[in-house]
């Protein structure tokens, strides 16, 4: 199947099953969506998986219909010249797929509902609140431990809504759905919706304590700058870029920026820092001085570094010039960074192509 027939079988669907057959159940479906990238990608066209026809639905059953035209399709690995198309194409059959599942089916992973890829935070405790099962699964009640974090779980819910309402909704993917923020008795609690096979770089660099190759992190490193350049557009800046608040898809290389609950508005100091991660923190944040794009730069680029095996030369002068203690040293915008970081990687590595990644 080439990119074409793909996308003019993704644009006609209805429903997926349109592209793959019919199934039973139904399902209800958690948001959904492509990763959309400014720059666009470079790359060579996608490999021909199957022969050809305006329809997909000979790509055989559901899930390995799914996998087929996102790998067809996906920003990374579609025609350099068909950029926008392929993110419009794969956004919309992220949510036709969504959509078809039923509720807590995860056949889309590898390895199944038993695979390497947890659902973001099952059970997980993270710095202030704890994270539940909420509306049969569908969602999650995030509930601080103290009431006196309330004021983070408010911010938290203020900068969802508005990267919800006035952000570039093409970006929305970067951030989890905020359902509602509460009051349950004396705390404030968020539900936020629940997202299926990602897993935090925290737990990639548990895996792989040794980090990970340049050209793997690579697209991490652009999607995450793709985020948080959508933030920053709007006045948010998050605050707390570490490996525990940045989830990745590794089949889909999807980037998901999560706990916006220590985000300011830019020129605002910031109000808590994670005390474990003290050390990763710039000196502006320290000395609680206002934040800007440039203290979400830093972070995310001492996160970089941490998970980058042996950079090439070249990336680790890029790495080193996004960390001078002065933030109007360093780059003060987050999609004019990935252009320069997209040219240093073709630098190095020739054009882009779509790289399996597994945790």
């Amino acid at each position: 199947m080439t990119f074409e027939e793909a996308v003019a079988a993704i644009n006609s669907a209805r429903s997926f099953a349109d592209l793959a057959g019919p199934r039973t159940a139904p399902a209800s479906a958690d948001s959904a969506g492509g990763f959309a990238d400014p720059a666009g990608p470079r790359s060579e066209p996608a490999s021909i998986f199957v022969g050809g026809g305006d329809s997909a639905a000979a790509v055989g059953e559901p899930v390995e219909a799914y996998r087929k035209l996102s790998k067809i399709v996906h920003p990374d690995a579609a025609p350099a010249t068909e950029s926008a198309r392929a993110t419009e194409a794969f956004a919309k059959l992220s949510a036709l797929w969504a959509a078809f599942r039923p509720s807590g089916d995860h056949a889309d992973k590898p390895g199944g509902p038993s695979g390497d890829h947890a659902d973001m935070h099952d059970g997980l405790s993270g710095d202030i609140a704890d994270l539940v099962p909420h509306d049969g699964g569908r969602a999650l009640r995030k509930v601080p431990r103290l009431p006196g974090d309330n004021d983070l779980m408010t911010a938290e819910a203020v900068a969802l809504r508005t990267l919800w309402t006035e952000g570039d909704r093409q970006y929305r993917p970067y951030a989890p759905r905020l359902i509602e923020s509460t009051r349950d008795g004396r705390k404030r609690v968020n539900v936020l919706e629940r997202l299926h096979g990602f897993v935090t770089l925290a737990e990639v660099l548990r895996r792989r304590p040794d980090g990970i190759d340049a050209r793997d992190a690579a697209w991490m490193w652009r999607r995450l700058l793709t985020g948080l350049g959508w933030a920053h557009r709007v006045g948010v800046v998050h605050g707390a870029v570490l490996p525990a608040h940045v989830l990745i898809h590794p089949e889909e290389h999807g980037v998901v920026l999560v706990d916006w609950c220590y985000s300011v508005a830019t020129g605002t100091p910031l109000t808590a820092l994670v005390a474990q991660h003290r050390a990763d923190y710039p000196p502006e944040a320290l000395a609680k001085q206002p934040a800007t794009p440039a203290t979400d730069i830093y972070l995310a680029t001492v996160l970089m570094r941490r998970l980058i095996r042996r950079p090439p030369a070249p990336i680790a002068r890029f790495l080193d010039g996004c960390l001078y203690d002065a933030p109007r040293m360093r780059p003060q915008d987050a999609w004019a960074l990935l252009a320069e970081l997209d040219e240093v990687l073709f630098a190095c590595f020739g054009p882009r192509k779509f790289r399996p990644f597994t945790v």
